[in-house]
């Protein structure tokens, strides 16, 4: 696959579309199986709150995940990442009810760097709450 955004076409400043993803407990559940994460923090409210969290949290390299998703929508190529990093600020909490919790996802060309890629920050968040820092990616765009 091949990025469907052109490097000539974008500018420092350019917008991605900003997505919204619900998690809810039985989103865990599925991740910790197809991750092979159990930890208990993921899906034990008792565990979580005895180990100081406010409840069970969604995991960080799930959150991680559905963050980078808007720029492969983006781009229409999930291999056009060159790079990816975060800071793991705060967790997203997920209440044991039917709306779960929303990571709520924005982006930006922040530079055009060499050799047809640029860099997008990412500003990740929930309950109204940054839960992930210096969210950036490189992109190899067309």
């Amino acid at each position: 696959m091949t990025a469907k955004i052109a490097y000539d076409d974008v500018e420092v400043g350019t917008e991605l579309p900003a997505r919204t993803f619900p998690v809810t407990r039985d989103t865990l559940v599925r991740y910790a199986g197809a991750s092979g994460d159990f930890n208990p923090i993921h899906w034990n409210e008792r565990f979580a709150k005895e180990v100081g969290l406010p409840d069970v949290i969604a995991h960080g390299m799930f959150t991680m995940a559905e963050a980078i998703r808007v720029v492969t929508d983006w781009t229409g190529d999930p291999g056009a990442v060159v790079e990816y990093g975060v800071r793991f600020t705060r967790p997203v909490v997920v209440p044991d009810d039917d709306k779960g919790a929303v990571i709520e996802v924005t982006g930006k060309v922040a530079a055009k760097l060499d050799n047809g890629t640029v860099r997008v920050d990412l500003t990740v968040t929930s309950g109204g709450q940054k839960v992930l820092g210096m969210s950036r990616a490189v992109v190899r765009l067309a």
